[in-house]
Formats: C-alpha cells, structure tokens, sequence
C-alpha cells in the first residue's frame, strides 16, 4: 500500500509538475487577433513583422517582439495610401477589402523595406527607412500592381521582385526602385501549385523569397479542391532554376508565410489560418532540416505548444484601451488605432475636450459604410469586449453615434437623434439589410456602451449593451452572428466609434475613453 500511494503521488508531482511547464510555453495561435499575411525577419534579436490591414489607414503595420510570441506595434510603412475617391470613401466609392495587400518587409545594408501592391491604385510600391521603429518612411512606387510579391536582395547585389497566383514571374528591380528593370521580367515557375494537385482553387500565390544555407526557399499557399489551404515550397540553387518543389504543409489550413531563425539557431516557419470571423489569426511551427529541406510541423502536424516564452497577452501590444488624455504638444492616436478609409483630420480631435475624443460630422451620408472617421481597433479572441461613455449632449437631428462591431455584416448601439430628441438604439446588418432591432428614449446626455465578442469555437456572437450608471448594464437588440466575408470587407472584425449624419453636419460627440478587455459579460455575470 505504502509503495502504491508512493507511486501516485510521484505520477500526480509528475502531472502538476508538466501542466506547469506547459502553462509556461507559448500556444498557437501566437495571435488570435486579426494580423494576415505575415512577413517576418530577424536583426539581431529583434524580430520585426508586416501585415495587411488593406483599407485602414495608417496602413501595413510593423510589429516588434524579442521572442517570436509577444509583439507590439511600433510604425506604418504610410499614414496614407492614396488620396483617392475609394480610400476617402467619396462619390460612392469605397475600397473594403482592397487597398493595400500582402507586404513583404527585409532588411538590407542597413535599411529596412516592406514592399506591397494595390489593385486600388494599380501600383507596386517599396517603402524604406533607416530606422523601423521610429524613423520616417521613403515612398517609392511603380505600375503595375505586382500580385503578392516578395522583395529579394541577392548576394551579387541585384534586386528581384516575384510575384503571381499558380504561374509565378520573376524580374530585377531598378536600384531605385522606380519600376520593373526593362527586359528582365520572366516565368520563374509555371505551375507552381503542382505540389499540391491538379485539382487546384487558389492557384499557388503569397510568395515569400528566402536563402539558407546557400539554397533559394520560395514559399507559396495553395488550396486543392476539396481539402485544405497547404504551403508549398520550392527550392533552387539558383534564383532563375530550375526549381523543385513539394507540398511542406497541410494541417487545419494554416498557411502562406515563410522561414525565422532565432539567434540560438532554431528554425520556425510563420503562417496563419482562416478561422471565422475574429480573422486570419498567425501561427508557428518548429521546422527542422532534413535533407536539405525545410520540415514544417510536428510529425506534419501544427502543434499547440511551442519551445518559446508564453504570450503575455495582446494587451497593450497589438490592441490597448485609451483615455484620450494627451499632454498638450501630443494630438495624435496610439499605433493600435488605424481609422476606416482615410481620415478627415480637421473633424477629429483629442485637444478640444482635455481627456476625450471628438468626432464631428462634417458632411451628410446615407449609411454608416460611408461615413468617414470611424475610429477602429481589432476584436480578438477567445473573447474581448469593448465599452466607452459618450456625451451625446451636442448632436444634431439625423446624427447617429456610438460603438459597433465593424466588418460587412456590422452592428451598432448608439445614439440616435430625431425631432431633437435623443434615443439609444441597436442595429443588426446581419441579414445585409441594416434592421433597427431596438430603440428606446434617453433623457440624459451621457450614456454608456460595451460590445462583447465570443469567438470561442468559431461561435462567432456579439452582443450589444448599454448602461445609464455605468455600473448595471442592459443588452438591447439581439445578439449578431458574425461572419467573416471574403468580398468587401475581407478582415476580422473591428470595434469601433463612430458619428455620421443623415440630415445637418455639424454635430459631434465626445468619448470619455475605450477600454477593452479579454473576458466578456456571460463569463464575469456566471462568476
């Protein structure tokens, strides 16, 4: 009995003990929060990475982490793509799901670049600094737009750019990058979804350039009907071929990225995967060498533990509250904010109200997917929930203002006022008809407004709330089932403030702050 309750307690130290290192390691997704089409490299032991955030601007974001795990926004390669009718949302024009796509950032003789393309503008463009963290960034651009590409600096110091969707083309650059050097433009692979199938989707396409070990690693996502989004990579010991290729990984659908070493001489590859409506949300795998190859995977599996530091959290790193209170000399927004379209920068303030953020109407529209100045931030999951006290004390009639959850299928709680009077209301554009779901009187100025997101298991539901005290707080409309639409919008949902007019411009409202937090009312209230 004595060496039988021995054994159990050594087996019960042995499972505590294990549950703890667990608990001590990083999970995937190292990101549950929208961040797609991750570019990535490492100077010295600092790892810096792109993404698309396509319609938003500031756009491309560049994001800092010492451990491959945990990041924080640190610079956009532009505050503004083009001053264009689409990006200004102007005359009916919009650009949901377009504007700038997959970037790809490298650093070389001591400048950074992150170079990406836009069927917006019909441009390729390379941007480059000497400082990524604070520094300035250099516009360079050129037509066409280059699909997908990825920025190449050889070792014989000549610049390649390669890009496409299944037959993929490759050409030099101008050292100025003021265009496609004339004459040098060429097929680089054929088909390069063959890995993968014949029975092809999505043609091969996310080119993501790298050399090791003396050897070029071209990585590509592909989907074969009927399975799943895979990464294939080919691999030459020349830039122009002839390149070999085979299928790296097919596993829950996470794909499209590339190769990071760490300073120890670990080797992971970045990808991410589609998953509902909180977006396409990045992964790791470990990768070991075999053969000259790069292995992706645990035995071809993408494992939920990694060997690296565990996440402390997208909070403050990628999204943060903010009390809009600013020293005098700072008027400007925190890097986790990004508004939706270009900006009118004349109707938004946080110096006209010392600690709160104004949005002013400054034109009339007909509905909210036009209205300028929507200030965003990313939902992220499992679950987050936003909220916020506005001062609804100087609307004008026709003006709706308030929190809602940004994607095409939008929801909103807010104020709204009519035949001047002031009523809270809820509207669902679930069903792509935007439907007022509730709306009762308000007979006070300051009103309070919180969202809850739960994307736990894909449920994929917001749910909409006010509260007159701030303390109790009431659902109102129903709840949103959230979709993630390819066509328009083409990102995970946003929270986000907002204020637009129907009838005057003019009005404006002031938010008292944003906070946003990783638990949502269900869970707290069951407690």
């Amino acid at each position: 009995m004595k060496t039988r309750s021995f054994l159990l307690i050594i087996l019960m130290l042995f499972i505590v003990s294990n549950s703890r290192a667990q608990a001590l390691k990083a999970k995937n997704p190292i990101i549950h929060a929208d961040v797609p089409d991750v570019s990535m490299i490492r100077v010295g032991d600092n790892y810096y990475m792109s993404s698309t955030t396509m319609h938003m601007a500031p756009g491309v974001p560049i994001m800092k982490s010492t451990d491959l795990v945990n990041w924080e926004m640190v610079s956009y390669a532009y505050d503004r793509l083009a001053d264009n009718d689409a990006m200004n949302l102007d005359k009916e024009k919009r650009a949901y799901g377009k504007g700038s796509w997959a970037s790809c950032i490298r650093y070389h003789n001591n400048t950074y670049y992150v170079s990406t393309f836009s069927s917006t503008t019909g441009k390729t463009y390379v941007f480059s600094t000497n400082d990524i963290e604070k520094g300035e960034w250099k516009r360079h651009e050129f037509s066409p737009s280059l699909h997908d590409n990825t920025l190449f600096f050889d070792d014989d110091g000549k610049i390649y750019m390669i890009w496409g969707a299944g037959r993929l083309m490759i050409a030099e650059l101008e050292p100025d990058f003021s265009g496609v050097k004339e004459g040098t433009e060429k097929v680089l692979i054929e088909n390069a979804s063959a890995p993968a199938g014949d029975n092809i989707m999505l043609p091969a396409e996310g080119s993501q350039l790298f050399k090791a070990n003396g050897k070029y690693y071209l990585f590509n996502i592909t989907w074969p009907r009927g399975i799943m989004r895979s990464v294939v990579i080919h691999r030459a010991d020349n830039i122009n071929g002839p390149w070999e290729g085979r299928l790296a990984l097919q596993d829950k659908g996470v794909a499209q990225g590339g190769l990071i070493d760490t300073p120890d001489g670990k080797w992971f590859s970045f990808l991410f995967r589609d998953y509902g409506s909180v977006g396409r949300i990045p992964y790791l795998v470990p990768v070991k060498w075999e053969d000259g190859w790069p292995v992706l995977g645990v035995d071809g599996k993408v494992p939920e533990t990694l060997d690296l530091p565990a996440s402390k959290g997208l909070i403050p790193g990628i999204v943060n509250s903010d009390d809009f209170d600013r020293k005098k000399k700072d008027a400007d927004l925190p890097l986790v904010w990004q508004w939706n379209h270009n900006p009118v920068n004349e109707l938004w303030s946080v110096r006209d109200r010392k600690g709160y953020l104004r949005l002013t109407t400054g034109r009339v529209d007909d509905s909210f997917v036009y209205a300028r100045n929507t200030l965003t931030q990313r939902t992220f999951g499992p679950v987050s929930s936003a909220n916020t006290l506005m001062d609804a004390s100087e609307m004008k009639d026709g003006d709706f203002a308030g929190l809602c959850a940004l994607q095409r299928k939008y929801g909103q709680v807010g104020v709204k006022m009519v035949d001047s009077e002031k009523f809270i209301y809820m509207i669902s554009n679930e069903t792509d008809t935007p439907v007022e779901m509730e709306s009762l009187p308000l007979t006070q100025n300051e009103v309070y407004f919180k969202i809850d997101c739960d994307f736990r298991d894909r449920k994929d539901i917001a749910r909409f709330y006010y509260s007159l005290d701030g303390k109790t707080w009431t659902a109102i409309g129903g709840p949103l089932k959230m979709e993630y639409t390819l066509m328009e919008h083409f990102m995970g949902y946003r929270f986000g403030l907002f204020n637009y007019a129907t009838k005057n411009t003019g009005g404006y409202v002031d938010f008292d702050y944003f906070r946003i937090i990783d638990q949502i009312s269900a869970d707290t209230d069951n407690k």
